[in-house]
């Protein structure tokens, strides 16, 4: 198992309401602190099998607007016939302890960080490599796949079938074509190796993912999420089951001492087009190691922490967005920057998830009609 990193910061000071000023001096010590300890090493974590892994917290900091970008698989990607059934038994009769299916597509902005970043890290390359076959599909491709149920599929169906709606999606399958893990976005190395070593282990026959992770990266004791003005106070009685609510909800799971939670708030929600769609919503900030009760959005009654266990949540911030009946639309469970969460804004805030249940697909008819537009203008 891999010990997670803990990146040592000075944790937020946080009211309903302070004054832009402290914020941001507040952000730019903080952003001093973190240069300081990344040069002093601090940020690092021992692996018994591989190398050292170092927690970078600027590879959750990346500009994720679509644009053209080369895009190379490794070398050593698997090349296949997409029969999953074969694919399987060549990884058994060549040693492995599973198969990765790897949902991408071009011009992927977190595509390109887990292809070139992560796996170019020459541990976690030579674990992959070790214990797993990768095999690349393209979220929007027409090839056929046949699962290991042999069920057949063109990868853009079976993309949608397994809810991959955000790119990079991992699929991990165990030796008997079962569903080991499934991972959908970019998460940083630390996270990612643990994910690797919670398939190849076998780790997943005993404990969910939450539980495997949390014992390496446990929750900080100290400090308090950040607030805004525009989240809605207690009591959280978000049942949405017997009467439809007004709006659409997202429920923020956030913690202290959090680097990617504090990014969240001092660069996509700073943004004037995030904050006029995310108003449109009602807004709930839990903290996943509260004991606070909550009344969900299916009208059960929980505690954060054990609603947040319930949902199988390991990384933090994770966004979960609810329609007026209190049935989940998406969620965010990964990282995530501007154009993205603009994006899954739009969507909600919009009611397009409504007319288009499925977001890549509401997403291409989107971009279809805006360049349509743009072509039209004089």
């Amino acid at each position: 198992m891999t010990p997670q990193p803990c990146v040592c910061y000075a944790g937020p000071v946080s009211t309903a309401s302070f004054s832009s000023h402290f914020y941001l001096l507040r952000s730019f010590l903080r952003g001093v602190l973190l240069i300081w300890f990344g040069l002093m090493g601090f940020a690092l974590t021992a692996h018994a099998d591989v190398s050292v892994l170092e927690s970078d917290p600027f590879e959750m900091s990346f500009e994720d607007a679509p644009r053209v970008r080369d895009i190379l698989y490794p070398e050593w990607f698997k090349p296949s016939f997409l029969d999953l059934r074969e694919d399987l038994q060549e990884a058994r009769a060549a040693g492995k302890r599973g198969v990765i299916l790897y949902f991408g597509q071009k011009n992927c902005a977190y595509c390109k960080k887990l292809l070139e970043e992560n796996f170019v890290r020459e541990d976690i390359a030579a674990y992959t490599q070790k214990y797993f076959d990768v095999i690349a599909l393209d979220i929007h491709g027409s090839r056929e796949v046949v699962t290991p149920a042999g069920e057949r599929f063109t990868e853009m169906e079976w993309a949608k079938e397994l809810d991959g709606y955000f790119t990079p999606s991992l699929l991990f399958l165990n030796l008997e074509g079962e569903a080991a893990l499934f991972l959908r976005g970019y998460y940083p190395t630390y996270t990612f190796m643990a994910a690797l070593e919670f398939v190849a282990d076998a780790h997943y026959q005993n404990e969910a993912f939450q539980a495997f992770i949390s014992r390496a990266q446990p929750l900080s004791e100290g400090g308090e999420p950040v607030a805004e003005d525009w989240f809605q106070p207690p009591p959280y009685q978000l049942d949405r089951s017997r009467w439809p609510a007004q709006r659409e909800l997202v429920v923020m799971f956030e913690q202290g001492d959090c680097f990617a939670c504090d990014l969240l708030h001092t660069d996509p929600l700073a943004d004037s087009s995030v904050l006029e769609k995310i108003r449109q919503l009602d807004v709930v900030q839990l903290d996943p190691r509260d004991e606070t009760l909550v009344i969900t959005p299916q009208g059960k009654r929980a505690t954060a922490k054990e609603w947040a266990k319930e949902l199988d949540l390991f990384y933090y911030p994770s966004l979960l967005f609810f329609d007026r009946a209190g049935k989940e639309i998406l969620r965010i469970d990964s990282v995530v920057r501007l154009y993205r969460l603009n994006l899954a804004l739009e969507y909600v805030s919009s009611g397009g998830y409504r007319e288009q249940p499925n977001f890549q697909a509401w997403k291409r008819a989107r971009d279809e009609r805006l360049a349509a537009e743009a072509e039209a203008k004089p």
